[in-house]
């Protein structure tokens, strides 16, 4: 659906020239949410503004549905573009122009007839939630009017893309919320692909199918959302999985004990395994003792997953047995620190 090749965007200053991205290779799937985190000054925003080329790269191509968009004249570009809708941070609504009159904008540019933008209106209005405020202007509505508004215009040309740039960024976390779900219900219900951009990991978890993360102006991990954030493997990911899981390795450090360190283990369980008592049948069979020291459940999108950090008593045969049989039930296991066979 969209392919960037070996992006190269470049920048003149008075101390030459800048990278503001740098050998870029990305690959969306028709139909998935995905999203692109980093922190500010990365090259988020520059990345997403080179698929509909408002960002033109320096080098590398740009590929839509097969179209090459670098290589489009003007007047073609434009036409392309009207197959990418995009919402901002900070909405980018015509203050001078109702709820009606903003959504209606791209569909005069496109010169639509009055009665085709009327009934087009009319649906986006209600796709989005905003009946009965069709005659109000951006200084009477609130920030997630606003963005659903935003929204409703970018959808009005009937786009195969949507770049969301910093959607929620502007907004609290109760809004950012109605915000997602109205966002995952236009990709489920109009099968449109959603490009995100975002520096709140929570904001990945909660829609997204896969993730790249991007620091420097390079993407440095990229994968299915529930791997990259169980399982992260650069520090920037881990850095932003922290935000959301509150999980690191220092929260277990209390257990240091001279006298005779134990097993530490994470373990992490995904979907149905969730809600299984996989961790009680294993240590009730291995008779192994075990305290609980921090533990997540929640969901990663529509799937379930937990994951929990525990001090594991007895010798290292002992509970290596354990270790073994949480495995075989397909639990993910991590030996974070091995315990001491000393009495």
């Amino acid at each position: 659906m969209i392919e960037l090749q070996q992006i190269v965007k470049e920048y003149s200053s008075g101390r030459g020239k800048v990278t503001a991205l740098n050998d870029i290779n990305l690959s969306v799937n028709k139909g998935e949410v995905f999203g692109i985190i980093g922190h500010s000054g990365a090259g988020k925003s520059t990345l997403i503004r080179t698929i509909n080329m408002l960002e033109r790269p320096s080098s590398g191509k740009v590929f839509i549905d097969g179209v090459d968009m670098t290589g489009l004249a003007s007047r073609r570009l434009q036409e392309e573009r009207r197959t990418i809708g995009m919402i901002f941070q900070h909405f980018n609504l015509l203050s001078s122009a109702t709820v009606a009159e903003n959504i209606a904008f791209p569909l005069r540019l496109a010169k639509r007839s009055k009665a085709a933008v009327a009934s087009r209106v009319a649906e986006l209005i209600g796709l989005v939630g905003l009946d009965g405020h069709e005659n109000k202007y951006p200084a009477q509505l609130s920030g997630g009017q606003k963005q659903r508004v935003g929204i409703a215009r970018a959808l009005a040309t009937n786009p195969k893309v949507l770049l969301c740039d910093e959607a929620t960024s502007a907004l609290d976390p109760q809004t950012t919320s109605a915000i997602l779900a109205l966002l995952l219900r236009i990709n489920r219900e109009l099968n449109i692909t959603i490009v995100l951009i975002t520096h709140e990991m929570q904001v990945i978890r909660s829609i997204c199918d896969r993730v790249a993360v991007i620091d420097g102006g390079k993407i440095v991990e990229t994968g299915p959302v529930s791997e990259v954030f169980l399982k992260p493997q650069h520090p920037t990911t881990r850095e932003f999985v922290e935000q959301v899981s509150g999980e690191a390795d220092r929260s277990v450090s209390f257990t240091e004990e001279a006298r005779q360190p134990q097993t530490l283990i994470r373990i992490t369980f995904i979907g149905a395994q969730a809600y299984e008592p996989v961790l009680y049948e294993t240590m009730r069979d291995t008779n192994v003792p075990f305290v609980i020291l921090q533990g997540t459940v929640s969901r990663l999108k529509h799937t379930p997953y937990g994951q929990l950090v525990l001090e594991l008593h007895g010798s290292q045969a002992i509970t290596g047995q354990a270790i073994e049989r949480l495995r075989s039930r397909g639990l993910d296991v991590e030996v974070i620190r091995h315990g001491s066979d000393r009495a």
